[in-house]
């Protein structure tokens, strides 16, 4: 089970039967609105109200690695586009979504829908 903390702390409860084992994770440092797992489970985004959107691995037990960093655009959510883990996709307040590669943070791509999005 992972979970985020208020303070941007990504944590991991293993459970096995009437035990469990807590696990911090990654520290990034801004409150996380958002985990999503990928397609196959292998990458989970932190994304976070700000517009920063983090990679975490948890085979590696790494750092959660910075991948974009959209808080100039009113950003609302963010979303692995299926199929792989290549790419994801976000959405601003404005309704512009943009494409993304997961590797090295590139923007690829945008289209303007023209209207306000809102997060129900």
């Amino acid at each position: 089970l992972y979970f985020s903390a208020q303070e941007g702390i990504l944590i991991f409860y293993h459970i096995k039967d009437l035990q469990y084992e807590i696990k911090i994770c990654a520290d990034i440092s801004q409150p996380i609105s958002n985990l999503i797992f990928s397609p196959d489970y292998t990458s989970l985004l932190l994304v976070t109200d700000q517009g920063t959107v983090y990679s975490y691995r948890p085979a590696h037990s790494g750092e959660a690695v910075k991948l974009l960093d959209t808080s100039s655009s009113c950003f609302l959510a963010a979303d692995f586009l299926s199929p792989g883990n290549n790419y994801c996709v976000s959405v601003t307040i404005s309704g512009e979504v943009q494409v993304w590669s997961l590797e090295d943070g590139t923007f690829l791509s945008k289209l303007n829908l023209g209207i306000e999005v809102h997060v129900t």
